[in-house]
C-alpha cells in the first residue's frame, strides 16, 4: 500500500470513530472535495459531515445532510484567517468572505481599551464572520494627549483612529510619567476586557514614544501571555531601519517572555526579518510575522514617514512614482500632496515600495501569515449587502488580498499545502498558542473542530481587484462556511450572520502595575542623571 492510503486510511479511520452509523443526518455535507489540512498535512479527497457548528466525520464513505455541497475538482480547507483586518463594518465583513475570510480581527490598529467590551457586543449577532479585535496602543495614546473622542466614534473599532489622527499629539508628544501611566492603564483594560492582544502603530509614532514606553506597552500585554502586534518603528524606511525596528519589538519579546507579531514586514530587508523569526521560531519562540501579496501599500496621507523630510529628503523618494491617489488614480507631486495633507489629513493613499517580483516569493515563506491590511473606502458603516460599485475606489489588497495569494501561488507553482497554511493554519496555530481557544479550534479541517471552511476552485479562484478598480471581489469561492452554517455559495455572500467572537474571558481583576519614577530611579547607579531615569521623563521630555 502507498504511503499516501496508509495515511488516508488511518486518518479516516480516527476521524470515524465514535460514529455509530453513516445514516446520521448531517446539517451540512461537503462531497467529494480534496481536503487539506495543514497541521497533519492529509491531502485526500473525502467527504466532510458538519453537525452543530463542528466537523462530526471525514470519511470515504457516502455520508447525507440536510445541504450539501458538491465539492468534485474542489479544495476543502480551514476557513481563511485574517489577522490585520481594519474594515470591522458589515461591508468589510462581506467583502471579506467573498475570498473565504472566516475570521477578522486587528492586530495593528485595534480599538479603544474602555470600548472593547461595548464593541464586542455591538456585533453579536449581527456579523457575518467571527471578529476580534486588539487594544489600541494608538488610541490609548489619542485619549491621553489628545483628548476622548465621542462613544460613537470609539465603537467604529479601528477605523476611529482615521478621526483620531486629525490631531497630532498621539504621534508627536512624549508623555510624562502621569500620563505614561494612564495610557498603559487603558490597555490594560482592553485585556482584562477579553482583547487577543495589544495592536500598536509605533511607526507612526516615532518622535513620540521612546523605547521605554514600547518596552512597557509589551510587558502590560506580557501579563497577560497574550501578543503585541506592531507596525514597526521606522517602517517604512530602509533595509537598516526597518530590521532596526523589528529588532526592537523582537527583543523586549523574548526579554518578556511574551508573544510578537511583526506586522506587514515585506519592506525592503524583509530577507533578514523572515532569518530572524524562522531561527526564533526553530527556539520556541511565540513570534511571527505576516505579509500580504502585494507591491503597494496604503496608508494616510499624513503618515509621518512619508512627509517630504522623510520620504523624499531622507529616502530619496519621489511622489511622482510612489504615491497615488486612488480616487483619481493619478500620482502625487511634492505640491498636491501638501495640499491633499493640509485638507484632508486622514484621506487613504497608496504607496508604491518594493518590486513586483517580489510578492510571490513571500508566499513561499515558512511560518508567516498572510493577512490583507484591508480599510474599504466610504461609506464605512453601509448596510452589509450595499452595491460595491459605491464603496468607492481602495487598495486591491482589501477586496483580493486572499485571491491573489492562491492565483500567485498557482502561477508560481507554490504547493497549495503552504499557500492553506499561510492563510489560516499558522494564524491559528500561533494564536492558539497564546492560550487562545476559538483560535485552538480553528485552521484546522478535523474532526471535532469548528466548521469554518472554504471550498474553492484551485484552478479558478482569483482577485479582480486592481489599483484601478480596488472593489471588484474575488471570484471562484463555491462555498464558505462559517460556524458550521454555509454563508456564501457560488460567490454570493448569503443573509447569514453566523460570525462569532475571537476574544478571552473578561478578567474580573486588572493585572495593571503603575510605573514608579522612584522604584525606576532604584533600579540604576546614584550618579545617573534624571533624564535618563524612568520610564517616562517629568517634564514629557519637552
Amino acid at each position: 500500500m502507498k504511503r499516501t492510503q496508509v495515511i488516508l486510511s488511518t486518518f479516516l479511520s480516527v476521524c470515524a470513530i465514535a460514529m455509530p452509523a453513516f445514516a446520521v443526518t448531517y446539517d451540512v455535507v461537503i462531497n467529494n472535495g480534496r481536503v487539506i489540512d495543514p497541521e497533519t498535512k492529509f491531502d485526500a479527497v473525502a467527504n466532510v459531515g458538519v453537525k452543530d457548528g463542528k466537523i462530526a466525520v471525514i470519511t470515504n464513505k457516502q455520508i447525507k445532510g440536510k445541504e450539501t455541497v458538491e465539492a468534485k475538482g474542489m479544495v476543502v480547507a480551514p476557513g481563511f484567517i485574517d489577522t490585520h483586518f481594519h474594515w470591522q463594518t458589515p461591508i468589510g465583513y462581506r467583502v471579506g468572505l467573498r475570498e473565504g475570510m472566516t475570521s477578522a480581527m486587528d492586530f495593528e490598529a485595534g480599538c479603544a481599551g474602555s470600548y472593547i467590551s461595548a464593541w464586542y457586543k455591538a456585533r453579536e449577532g449581527v456579523t457575518q464572520s467571527n471578529y476580534g479585535c486588539a487594544v489600541s496602543h494608538e488610541l490609548a495614546r489619542s485619549m491621553v494627549l489628545d483628548g476622548r473622542l465621542s462613544d460613537e466614534i470609539y465603537l467604529r473599532g479601528p477605523i476611529a483612529a482615521l478621526e483620531a489622527r486629525k490631531k497630532s499629539g498621539w504621534s508627536v508628544t512624549r508623555p510624562n510619567l502621569e500620563q505614561g501611566n494612564a495610557i498603559l492603564e487603558e490597555l490594560d483594560k482592553g485585556l482584562q476586557a477579553g482583547a487577543p492582544g495589544i495592536g500598536s502603530t509605533v511607526g507612526y509614532m516615532r518622535e513620540g514614544v521612546s523605547s521605554r514606553e514600547m518596552f512597557e506597552v509589551q510587558k502590560v500585554a506580557a501579563r497577560y501571555g497574550r501578543p503585541t502586534g506592531a507596525h514597526t518603528r521606522y517602517t517604512l524606511g530602509n533595509d537598516t531601519t526597518e530590521n532596526n525596528g523589528a529588532q526592537e519589538l523582537i527583543a523586549n519579546a523574548m526579554a518578556l517572555g511574551a508573544p510578537a507579531i511583526v506586522l506587514h514586514f515585506n519592506n525592503p530587508g524583509w530577507r533578514l526579518a523572515h532569518e530572524m523569526i524562522s531561527r526564533l521560531q526553530s527556539q520556541g519562540f511565540n513570534i511571527w510575522g505576516e505579509v500580504y501579496p502585494y507591491a503597494a501599500g496604503s496608508t494616510t496621507v499624513n503618515a509621518s514617514f512619508l512627509q517630504p523630510d522623510s520620504w523624499v529628503e531622507q529616502m530619496g523618494n519621489r511622489y511622482e512614482d510612489t504615491v497615488q491617489d486612488p480616487v483619481t488614480g493619478k500620482f502625487y507631486t511634492l505640491e498636491t500632496f501638501k495640499a491633499d495633507t493640509a485638507s484632508n489629513p486622514t484621506k487613504p493613499i497608496v504607496v508604491f515600495k518594493m518590486p513586483a517580483e517580489d510578492p510571490p516569493k513571500w508566499l513561499t515563506l515558512k511560518g508567516v501569515t498572510v493577512a490583507s491590511d484591508a480599510l474599504g473606502a466610504e461609506p464605512y458603516f453601509g448596510p452589509w449587502d450595499i452595491p460595491l460599485e459605491k464603496i468607492g475606489n481602495m487598495h486591491p489588497r482589501a477586496a483580493g488580498t486572499r485571491g491573489a495569494t492562491i492565483r500567485l501561488g498557482r502561477e508560481h507553482n507554490i504547493p497549495i499545502m503552504q499557500l492553506i497554511s499561510i492563510l489560516s493554519y499558522n494564524a491559528a496555530k500561533h494564536l492558539g498558542d497564546t492560550g487562545l481557544k476559538a483560535m485552538q479550534e480553528r485552521g484546522r479541517i478535523q474532526k471535532g473542530m469548528v466548521a469554518d471552511i472554504v471550498v474553492f476552485d484551485p484552478e479558478h479562484f482569483t482577485d479582480n481587484a486592481t489599483y484601478e478598480k480596488g472593489a471588484l471581489p474575488s471570484t471562484g469561492m463555491k462555498a464558505v462556511l462559517v460556524n458550521g452554517q454555509v454563508a456564501l455559495r457560488d460567490d454570493k455572500v448569503l443573509p447569514v450572520f453566523a460570525g462569532q467572537p475571537i476574544r478571552f474571558e473578561p478578567e474580573a481583576k486588572p493585572r495593571f502595575e503603575p510605573i514608579s519614577l522612584e522604584g525606576w530611579n532604584a533600579q540604576f547607579s546614584t550618579g545617573m542623571p534624571d533624564t535618563f531615569t524612568g520610564a517616562f521623563p517629568k517634564d514629557g521630555g519637552k
